[in-house]
């Protein structure tokens, strides 16, 4: 993609979030060789730019959780990758018990909605399931398919990732957070570290990333339950605390 493109693109993402972006958020991208875009909330390396930021005030009303959500289901809906998949991975939902949302916020972080991406440490496709965990979970060899090739296959892959995810969920009593971190770095390394989000940048950033994201597709959810914290932090005599188990920046 030309500089041009990059910058076009960097307009239109800035144009979608602007409408009511979390207080003091930033969004930084790149867009790669391949024309792929990658999102982020900090500068994680060199490539990325910053394309958005939102100096504003915090606490975020209903009408702005909802004009937040509006504009990221519209960014979803020009995505060609998403809506490729948004069929199956209502599906896998629907099989797996997992919410839609959480299941999409996920993807979105794992992947990018990219079916044929690999990570370095062999984790492969729109969830990045490894071969191992996928034995785990229901998919095995096919013909003269092993498992790793049966994951490039968005629908194998959005089960196995959708089954594993559930599994963690109900493991951890529904602790959203503690099975978002086990999904990056393993049941064991939460549990090593007391049933608490393990202290690796990499894990506390993907779940502060895939939190935030859930919250904004999901506004009137959100909203109630800042209402909630308001209430109990005025009934105490206090000042409200956050309770999700990391901050967001």
């Amino acid at each position: 993609m030309s500089a041009a493109g990059r910058w076009a693109f960097a307009i239109t993402l800035g144009s979608l979030l602007m409408v009511g972006a979390p207080a003091h958020a930033e969004v930084w991208g790149y867009v790669d060789g391949k024309g792929q875009k990658h999102f982020a909330d900090h500068q994680v390396n060199r490539r990325y730019q910053l394309l958005f930021q939102n100096p504003g005030r915090s606490g975020t009303s209903v009408r702005q959780a909802r004009s937040r959500a509006a504009s990221l289901h519209t960014a979803f809906e020009i995505s060609v990758g998403y809506k490729a998949v948004k069929h199956l991975i209502r599906e896998a939902a629907a099989d797996s018990g997992v919410e839609y949302d959480l299941l999409k916020a996920v993807i979105s972080t794992e992947s990018n909605f990219n079916a044929r991406a690999v990570s370095p440490m062999g984790a492969i496709g729109l969830m990045q399931v490894i071969p191992e965990t996928a034995e785990r979970f229901g998919v095995s060899p096919s013909g003269r398919q092993t498992v790793g090739q049966r994951l490039t296959d968005p629908r194998t892959n959005l089960q196995a990732g959708a089954r594993y995810l559930a599994w963690l969920l109900k493991r951890f009593d529904g602790e959203v957070p503690l099975a978002l971190a086990a999904y990056n770095a393993g049941e064991g390394a939460v549990d090593r570290a007391g049933r608490q989000i393990p202290n690796y940048p990499e894990t506390q950033n993907y779940v502060r990333k895939v939190m935030r994201l859930h919250q904004d597709l999901r506004p009137q959810q959100a909203a109630r339950s800042q209402r909630t914290v308001t209430q109990q932090a005025r009934a105490e005599g206090t000042a409200s605390r956050p309770v999700a188990v990391i901050a967001s920046n």
